[in-house]
């Protein structure tokens, strides 16, 4: 009885309380926040497209998560490769055949774009541009045994190193610290190392006979060289700029090479073999951890969640060129059973100076991968996660290139516009 009588007067007495002091009582309400847009929305992916020897190619630039051009930008003569500054604003293309840089934001444009050419000497012939600092870009001028200092506030040229004689470089490496670069030369056999302060050459390192590929380490303490010639895969220390392992190989003929730093491997696509090797760079030793038989690979990327691994191939007869992309369970070095076809097609590319007939790159939210086909002249984008058009790792969609020059033929002395043609594609941050 007594108890009862509490639970009564307990409300009654909170109420006069209440009154007494001139309040209300009214409900608090506790705001939820809601889910954040996806980060995928302001990834982006470029793409390079040749368009013949007397007209200016062009970069696209592709929205991740709305799978649609944002730009295309009217670069230079036979544009051969592009990087992005680490904060993704600033955008630059080497153009090997008039030998210049186009340079420009990378900011979606209301108005079209005119970049800035960079203006390099005369038979420079540029054919690749890199950094990891935002204030500098880089570029390995092969025709002239140079690399190109361009700081990002003047995109002016402030300073040519010289490799040596010899030396053409065909590839760079910076470290993500910013303080050492390495220029794989062609020519001589060698790697150099430039103290990225001064720009002086700290040494000059023999990596093998020919040396087509660099990538540095996620810790910067290594950077690897792949020769082709002998598919050796040189660890370089980059404290004392010496070679430390030569052991590691892919074989004769291995022609490009991926750094994965989840869980720290290289990923290495050997055509002449018809291999895929991957090897564990957390040692020197850089023990083999799977080879994947696979047909004419040409270029391999991982996601950068670590999970999957996709190879890119492609097959001539001579007259058409099919094409494919395989894909690898990162945890087990197995293939995962998916393999995305892309159409045959009319070869159009030229295999002596396309780098790359087909080109594979993984958007940095490790939700698309995107392929760039040199001879279909169009990009495909492959989803990597489940969605309702489709399982993972399902192709879902083709982005043609822009239109390009004509190809007259005898039977067709005036054709429509055939599209550009794709050679490399890279993803921004």
């Amino acid at each position: 009885m007594t108890a009862s009588r509490g639970r009564v007067l307990a409300p009654l007495i909170l109420i006069i309380i209440s009154l007494s002091c001139g309040e209300t009582y009214r409900p608090v309400a506790f705001p939820i926040t809601p889910t954040p847009p996806d980060p995928g929305a302001t990834h982006f992916a470029l793409v390079v497209n040749q368009n013949g020897a007397s007209t200016p190619g062009t970069v696209t630039e592709i929205d991740v998560s709305g799978d649609s051009a944002l730009s295309v930008v009217k670069v230079g003569l036979g544009p051969v490769h592009v990087a992005t500054t680490p904060d993704g604003s600033r955008i630059y293309s080497a153009n090997k055949l008039e030998d210049t840089v186009s340079a420009y934001s990378s900011s979606p444009p209301s108005l079209p774009v005119i970049p800035v050419t960079i203006t390099l000497p005369p038979g420079s012939a540029p054919v690749f541009v890199h950094t990891t600092q935002n204030s500098t870009m880089y570029v390995a001028n092969y025709g002239t045994g140079t690399i190109a200092h361009i700081p990002t506030s003047s995109n002016i040229v402030s300073s040519l190193i010289s490799l040596g004689a010899g030396a053409k470089p065909i590839a760079l490496a910076e470290t993500p610290d910013g303080r050492k670069l390495y220029s794989v030369n062609q020519g001589n056999g060698t790697a150099t190392a430039i103290n990225t302060v001064d720009f002086s050459v700290n040494a000059t390192v023999a990596t093998g006979t020919s040396p087509v590929w660099a990538a540095a380490r996620s810790d910067s303490a290594r950077v690897y060289v792949l020769d082709g010639a002998a598919g050796t895969i040189y660890a370089i220390d980059t404290a004392s700029d010496t070679v430390v392992s030569s052991s590691a190989a892919a074989g004769t003929g291995a022609n490009f090479m991926f750094y994965e730093k989840t869980r720290n491997r290289l990923y290495v696509t050997n055509p002449s073999a018809n291999t895929l090797t991957i090897l564990d760079a957390s040692t020197d030793a850089l023990n083999v951890f799977a080879v994947l038989p696979v047909q004419n690979p040409v270029s391999v990327t991982a996601l950068p969640d670590g999970s999957r691994a996709y190879i890119a191939s492609a097959f001539s007869t001579g007259t058409t060129v099919s094409s494919q992309v395989a894909v690898v369970d990162a945890f087990s070095g197995t293939f995962t059973g998916a393999i995305i076809s892309l159409p045959t097609v009319p070869a159009v590319c030229d295999p002596t100076s396309t780098r790359f007939r087909v080109f594979v790159a993984a958007a940095a939210g490790s939700s698309k991968v995107y392929v760039t086909n040199c001879d279909a002249g169009s990009t495909a984008i492959i989803n990597t996660i489940a969605t309702v058009a489709g399982p993972p790792d399902t192709l879902a969609l083709t982005l043609p290139a822009p239109a390009g020059n004509p190809q007259p033929t005898p039977t067709n002395p005036n054709p429509a516009p055939a599209p550009q043609s794709p050679v490399f594609t890279l993803t921004g941050p």
